[in-house]
């Protein structure tokens, strides 16, 4: 019986250059981009929390940073990490939105989960990161251990 694979599997490793290995994939919701972060003060908490989070909490590094090099994105995109590259697809089709070369990554850390999100920041050689959502805390994992063996 042949293999099932997943969009998300499949859209993961579209476009992939010959000999390249991917090596994790999840769905990830980049902070700059997200909507709907609630504060117990109705309508007016929720937009103020998105407005905190977009501005404090979502990335650092100068204008020249590699985490400011990142495009204006909206909703869920699909983060995959190769032995290649890192980058951002889109996750029913594999379109790429942004990607870097491997090397240019340097680790993942967790933050502390914002209700049914949890989050962390993809760290960058130059010293900037970039904040991610994402439902499942074995996501973050899977990109921890792809990324943090970098060295």
């Amino acid at each position: 019986m042949p293999e099932v694979i997943s969009i998300q599997q499949r859209s993961a490793e579209s476009q992939l250059a010959p000999g390249e290995q991917l090596l994790a994939y999840g769905i990830v919701v980049p902070v700059k981009s997200a909507e709907g972060i609630k504060i117990k003060h109705g309508k007016v908490g929720g937009m103020l929390g998105d407005h905190l989070m977009h501005r404090y909490g979502a990335q650092s590094g100068d204008a020249q940073s590699i985490a400011a090099a990142m495009p204006p994105t909206t909703g869920a995109l699909l983060m995959r990490v190769t032995d290649q590259r890192v980058g951002l697809v889109r996750h029913m089709d594999g379109t790429p939105v942004w990607e870097i070369p491997r090397t240019w990554a340097s680790h993942v850390e967790r933050r502390p989960r914002l209700q049914l999100m949890a989050r962390f920041r993809l760290h960058y050689a130059d010293g900037s990161w970039l904040a991610f959502l994402t439902a499942r805390r074995r996501t973050i994992e899977a990109f921890a251990t792809a990324l943090n063996n970098n060295g």
